[in-house]
């Protein structure tokens, strides 16, 4: 019997995530935009809340932004996250106009910072890799990246 234990993953089957996850495996981040309305669209769905089409366009996220709010977890009854206690978990403000929950990584909870510049980096798994994030060292807020549409 093994004691290894393992992190909860994303389905790839959910019809309005699916590609989110799909591209992750690329060490794409995702996230949709209305072509009605321009809205961008976080976390995936079928239409747009702002307006309410369902005309929405992938783009791929230059995986920039600032953190909007964290918390840093000290206790959790899973078994994964109970291992690797203690974590943050964030809110952070991606470049593009979205919002994303994610976890910071490669850097001391205690030196995690409200408004603090990060960057995307990747937990790599079998079928896909989860998106977490990395501060910016000596970061520099900067426009984002050019938009990259997906088909």
């Amino acid at each position: 019997m093994s004691n290894v234990v393992t992190r909860p993953l994303p389905s790839l089957d959910e019809p309005d995530t699916g590609p989110f996850w799909e591209a992750t495996s690329s060490h794409e981040l995702r996230y949709q935009q209305c072509r009605e309305c321009n809205k961008v669209v976080f976390y995936p769905r079928r239409h747009c809340t702002n307006c309410g089409s369902s005309i929405l366009e992938w783009h791929v996220s230059a995986g920039e932004g600032v953190i909007y709010s964290l918390t840093v977890i000290r206790r959790n009854g899973h078994p994964y996250f109970s291992s690797i206690l203690p974590y943050v978990v964030a809110l952070v403000d991606l470049d593009e106009g979205f919002r994303m929950m994610t976890n910071i990584v490669q850097t001391a909870p205690e030196d995690v910072r409200i408004g603090q510049r990060v960057k995307v980096s990747w937990e790599d798994y079998d079928r896909l890799s989860l998106p977490v994030f990395v501060p910016v060292v000596n970061a520099v807020s900067a426009k984002p990246a050019e938009d990259k549409v997906v088909s």
